[in-house]
């Protein structure tokens, strides 16, 4: 435990603190090194106070290594070329080099630090083959190979720490850049969800919103003189709710449970409509065309929630009038026009405010490919065209 405790506190150093006690240590072994003869070392002059000074510059400078790479590289070159130049004693005396060339690649740019090193090894082993021209014993020369061999061998092992920094760096990149593409599509996601659940509720609550107004008008005008009609006006008010609350609780268990979501409404249920609309007064006829092939969930659920928000906006805007509801289906295509006739007795209030219905409609459309005409008729009344692709494309499909 107190070595762990150790061991991280000491982590935690500063890296110029960790560099210059690097220093001190490969200064040490310098000028300690300089002091014994190697095996097969070449001849040569004993240490002065200038080989040394000149093993402490080159060992000191290690503490400038990370700040300052390419400079101490290239003060320590020099210096071990005037050392061998000198001929001096053999020791460990590039230590300080192996160091600075590792650092150099290691904390470099990749090619141009490369060059620099590669430039400062060809400088160094052209002057220490000249300084070994005249060497005795001539097997010695294999130190001055040994030279050359461990500072390719550092530069080697600086350029691949460098390249497993830039390997992790990028990996590193890759998953903050893949996390935040998760982030990014949950967040679309529920944006999506949040758009559809509000479609649902508008397109629900709306439409029974409408026909039990019209039916409590109903309600409040016949009460006294006609019960028997007032009792089933009440009755239609019930059963619309009822049905409103059903969808209702549908919806939001989809905030509660996940995906359970209830079926949704499909093509074949568009017919149902018409009943719900004479309760609220329409003369209304649906034509519900045959399909060729089958009409996908997708579409066939647009398509009644744009017929019923359509027969909404009738009730809520022209009151009892007469409405038509063509839905043909095609080979590839899904077409949908609903017409109506307009207020009776009083034109049509086309300054009312259109609320949410007419955009919610193009929305549904935009999602599966298609699009949506909303205009009033020139001979009175409102028409809505609808085209839905049966092959659906965009966020829907």
């Amino acid at each position: 435990m107190f070595l762990r405790v150790a061991a991280d506190r000491f982590a935690r150093r500063p890296s110029w603190f960790t560099d210059l006690l690097l220093a001190l240590f490969v200064t040490a072994v310098q000028v300690q090194a300089a002091s014994f003869a190697l095996p097969l070392a070449p001849v040569a002059q004993p240490a002065t106070g200038i080989a040394y000074a000149l093993l402490v510059v080159s060992g000191m400078a290690v503490a400038a290594r990370r700040r300052w790479p390419v400079p101490v590289f290239a003060v320590i070159t020099v210096v071990c070329l005037i050392y061998f130049a000198l001929d001096f004693p053999e020791g460990l005396s590039c230590l300080g080099l192996f160091v600075a060339l590792y650092t150099l690649a290691a904390q470099g740019d990749g090619d141009r630090s490369l060059r620099i090193a590669g430039a400062g090894i060809a400088v160094l082993a052209v002057g220490w083959l000249l300084a070994a021209a005249d060497i005795e014993p001539r097997p010695a020369i294999g130190w001055v190979l040994f030279r050359i061999g461990a500072s390719v061998i550092s530069l080697t092992l600086g350029e691949s720490a460098r390249s497993r920094r830039v390997l992790a760096a990028d990996a590193q990149q890759r998953a903050e850049l893949a996390e935040r593409s998760r982030e990014e599509e949950a967040r679309s996601r529920v944006d999506a969800e949040r758009l559809r659940i509000a479609r649902e509720v508008h397109d629900t609550v709306a439409h029974a919103i409408a026909v039990i107004n019209v039916q409590a008008g109903v309600t409040a005008h016949v009460l006294d003189k006609r019960p028997e009609q007032a009792k089933d006006a009440l009755r239609n008010i019930e059963q619309t709710s009822s049905r409103a609350l059903r969808e209702m609780r549908a919806i939001l268990g989809v905030l509660r449970d996940g995906d359970d979501r209830a079926p949704a409404p499909s093509f074949e249920q568009i017919a149902d409509l018409a009943g719900k609309a004479r309760d609220a007064g329409l003369d209304i006829e649906i034509r519900l065309g045959a399909p060729p092939t089958p009409i996908p969930g997708a579409v066939g659920s647009a398509a009644y929630r744009i017929v019923q928000e359509a027969i909404t906006n009738v009730i809520r805007h022209a009151g009892p009038t007469e409405v038509t509801v063509a839905v043909e289906p095609g080979i590839d295509d899904l077409r949908i026009r609903v017409t109506d006739a307009g207020r009776r007795g009083a034109p049509t209030d086309s300054s009312a405010d259109p609320g949410r219905g007419i955009a919610g409609m193009r929305e549904r459309c935009q999602l599966l490919g298609g699009d949506l005409d909303a205009h009033a008729r020139p001979q009175g009344g409102f028409e809505v065209s609808a085209r839905l692709p049966l092959a659906p494309v965009g966020s829907a499909a």
